[in-house]
């Protein structure tokens, strides 16, 4: 009942590891903010989870990437590693399916690191929002060390 009107959010680390500057990812991608703004994380995990509850709204064929939308209409991407499309799914296992509703830290997809790393692929994980219009305001911690379901990496503010 109180939380009717809440316009504030958080999300958690999709994947243990350590939060760094979206602008410093070597991707221009996501470097120069194209497909929307927020963080990365620099992973030691294997087990990627949601970072909000929400609505699975898009998990790509490849298992590489998914996007989930929140309330208040806000809408994130979890891009697992880079150029990892080309892996077209190898080194990924999905744990849930698109438009299943998961919680806060329900793992979604599992990665073989090893696998991906040894194609010379970077497993630097972008966390963005993707629609910046249904946003006030957000937060990044940048430069900690986080764990996946626990740590909040980002806060916001919806209109």
């Amino acid at each position: 009942m109180f939380g009717l009107f809440k316009k504030e959010g958080a999300l958690v680390a999709p994947i243990s590891g350590k939060t760094v500057d979206i602008t410093t990812v070597p991707d221009a991608v996501f470097a120069e903010k194209m497909a929307g703004d927020g963080l990365a994380i620099d992973p030691t995990g294997d087990t990627v989870v949601a970072p909000a509850d929400g609505e699975l709204t898009m998990l790509f064929g490849t298992k590489h990437a998914f996007g989930m939308t929140l309330d208040k209409g806000v809408q994130i991407l979890v891009h697992i590693g880079l150029d990892t499309v080309s892996l077209n799914g190898e080194g990924f296992t999905a744990l849930k399916n698109q438009g299943d509703m998961v919680k806060k830290g329900e793992p979604i997809v599992k990665i073989d690191r090893e696998l991906i790393q040894s194609k010379g692929l970077s497993l630097i994980t972008p966390v963005i929002f993707t629609d910046m219009d249904v946003l006030k305001s957000f937060e990044a911690q940048l430069g900690i060390d986080v764990t996946a379901g626990e740590t909040t990496v980002l806060t916001y503010k919806a209109k």
